[in-house]
């Protein structure tokens, strides 16, 4: 297919916008974004990407400015690392072919320099995104895309050059996002169609007569279709709150456990009660620490882990994953290499373990999943003591 066939003019308002579609592992996209730059001359050049991506694709040590600590304590280790993966998939597809993620988009940089064009950022911030998809998600199907993604894992080293330009094609792409949308709806919809939205308004709002905007080719048809509409733009900021059913759970949880245990001294004796107790204590503390292994947690982090998960399972304002993740953080201190290496690292699934960075996230998350499948196993061994 001919450059041509990913260039899209169109026109708002007595303003010229040339839509370039990209492969965001392409070297036919970075010379074709240098090309359309250099011989329009736009006042603005656009690119996808929000504040916190530019910074991080323009500045080399954004990474050494990472708050491990505070991402703990604000329950942001699962949303950093889920962007350390998306991270890891364009990664590894760019060491297939040879190419750095993203190069393109240095390359729209580079040339609107270049040429004294502005840039414009586009996209909506990536935290609002992974939120916004993460809180639409039901338990079921977020298990459910952890199983996808982990079995993408080995896929990966089967994508050649030739099937990454094929991603450019309109009628390819299109299906690969159709079968998206089919397998998880509320993704495709955070993912792909809201995001649409939010490039087309600010792309067609972007100053400048003459406007040159660089996109992933998936998001050019939704760009169009969206083109004359009007969109919501405060809505599509909105993070929604925690589904009602996860604070029903978050509360009640503890409370139930609370009461199974009192009802167990109250009507079976003290016997049973400490049997409820003891249930209670073993499955927290043992699939806690297991978690914590899995992340080749230190030692004492996995001790930690399993002296935190009774207790803070039974309180809301506290994970057992931020107690193991800080003791984790404060034996193993990164240092300025992990920092450096932290990008090298995660292009592959043993760097996930190695750069302490990601590992302090892992021991965070995988305590966490440990001690919330322990309460569920707890729950009917203490009904059994019970009765």
């Amino acid at each position: 297919m001919s450059d041509q066939a990913n260039i899209t003019r169109l026109a708002k308002d007595g303003k010229e916008i040339v839509l370039v579609g990209t492969a965001h592992v392409s070297h036919q996209s970075v010379d074709l974004v240098t090309q359309v730059i250099e011989q329009e001359k736009p006042d603005t050049v656009c690119v996808e990407l929000c504040q916190s991506r530019y910074q991080s694709i323009t500045r080399s040590n954004e990474w050494q400015e990472t708050d491990l600590f505070k991402a703990i304590r604000q329950k942001k280790a699962f949303l950093l690392l889920s962007n350390f993966f998306l991270a890891y998939f364009q990664k590894k597809i760019g060491q297939r072919v040879g190419i750095t993620p993203g190069q393109e988009i240095l390359a729209a940089i580079q040339a609107a320099a270049a040429v004294g064009a502005e840039i414009h950022l586009v996209d909506r911030d990536v935290r609002t995104t992974l939120l916004r998809a993460w809180r639409a998600m039901g338990l079921w199907m977020k298990f459910k895309l952890l199983g996808q993604l982990l079995t993408s894992l080995g896929e990966l080293e089967e994508i050649d050059e030739q099937e990454i330009e094929k991603m450019k094609q309109e009628d390819v792409l299109g299906g690969m996002l159709a079968e998206l949308g089919q397998s998880f709806p509320t993704i495709a919809r955070v993912l792909i169609d809201e995001r649409d939205q939010y490039l087309a308004h600010l792309i067609r709002t972007a100053p400048g007569e003459k406007i040159v905007a660089v996109v992933g080719a998936g998001h050019v048809p939704g760009i169009k279709k969206y083109w004359q509409q009007p969109i919501e733009m405060e809505q599509l900021n909105q993070v929604p709150p925690p589904r009602r059913i996860a604070g029903l759970l978050k509360w009640g949880l503890p409370m139930l456990i609370v009461a199974i245990v009192l009802a167990g001294f109250y009507q079976a004796g003290q016997a049973a009660g400490t049997d409820m107790l003891k249930w209670w204590i073993i499955a927290n503390a043992s699939l806690a620490a297991i978690g914590a292994a899995a992340a080749l947690a230190h030692p004492l982090t996995v001790v930690s882990a399993a002296l935190a998960a009774p207790i803070t399972s039974l309180n809301p304002m506290i994970a057992a994953g931020w107690v193991s993740g800080l003791v984790e953080a404060f034996l193993g201190k990164p240092r300025v290499k992990d920092f450096e290496n932290l990008t090298e690292d995660i292009g592959s699934v043993r760097g996930f373990w190695k750069n302490k960075i990601t590992k302090i996230l892992l021991v965070t998350v995988f305590t966490n999943v440990g001690s919330a499948v322990g309460t569920f196993v707890a729950i009917p061994l203490m009904l059994k003591a019970l009765g």
